[in-house]
């Protein structure tokens, strides 16, 4: 039986209290007010909604914490020890469209470390949590990351370009490069959800550029705890909050690694 932390306790309690107007919002989907943010990337009335309450319940416990989250952006910038990583509606297009394939996800950061996390799938039901040293969970059951040990058998997932990305033709060198070397890929929709299924051994790999923190704050703690390995490659230092990303059952690792490498990707 594990024991829960505050900080995991916390975050499960906010999340399950956000989704209840959620799961009424995705119910009723045509009846939402929704704004454009940018091309192929939406913004709705839920998805404010949602932050709001995750904001409210964890500032309601620790009011002096940093909080970064993609509607508000950062809060009490001055706290960088002791920070939230929020993204309320991950796998917006999805949610938009009455797809089921989106989650709320909550990091909790320290000293530059993440140490717990919680990405919760509200329609599924499924909510994925670890904590530094303590394993990782679905729903109170211990996971594991896949066991598969050749790229050629793996069963990738990966984002894509967004829509006002300037190197879609370098993410699709890449695709194609990674396709032709592994069993297969799919494109769900859902960073955070991606590293949660890594997490428990549906994928067996993920990777995908121009990411946000908040998209894959709490799956690094949860991978990572699964017994995964997770990468970071060509890391901009003026851009902290954009991550290019590559997440593993760590057995398919340097082979992954290896064919971003290949000669026709430059």
């Amino acid at each position: 039986m594990r024991l829960n932390s505050p900080q995991i306790n916390l975050i499960t309690k906010a999340c399950m209290k956000a989704s209840r107007s959620l799961i009424r919002d995705f119910g009723e989907i045509e009846n939402l007010q929704v704004s454009t943010k940018g091309p192929g990337d939406f913004v709705s009335s839920a998805d404010k909604r949602t932050e709001k309450i995750l904001i409210e319940e964890l500032q309601k416990a620790h009011p002096d914490y940093g909080i970064v989250t993609e509607e508000t952006g950062i809060i009490n910038k001055s706290n960088m020890k002791n920070r939230w990583i929020i993204d309320p509606i991950d796998g917006t297009m999805n949610f938009l469209n009455s797809i089921p394939q989106f989650a709320i996800s909550v990091g909790y950061e320290e000293e530059g470390e993440i140490k717990c996390g919680v990405i919760f799938n509200p329609i599924m039901n499924e909510m994925f949590c670890a904590e530094k040293g303590n394993g990782a969970y679905l729903n109170n059951k211990r996971i594991r990351v896949s066991k598969k040990k050749k790229i050629k058998d793996a069963l990738l997932v990966t984002g894509g370009p967004k829509g006002l990305s300037k190197i879609k033709e370098k993410i699709f060198s890449e695709y194609i490069n990674i396709s032709l070397n592994v069993s297969n890929v799919r494109k769900f929709g859902s960073a955070a959800l991606d590293m949660a299924y890594v997490a428990c051994g549906r994928f067996d790999g993920y990777w995908q550029r121009e990411l946000n923190y908040w998209d894959i704050a709490a799956g690094i703690i949860i991978v990572k705890e699964a017994g995964g390995f997770v990468d970071f490659f060509e890391e901009d230092l003026n851009s902290p909050l954009k991550k290019n990303i590559l997440a593993t059952n760590s057995n398919i690792h340097e082979e992954l690694k290896d064919l971003f490498k290949k000669k026709d990707i430059e």
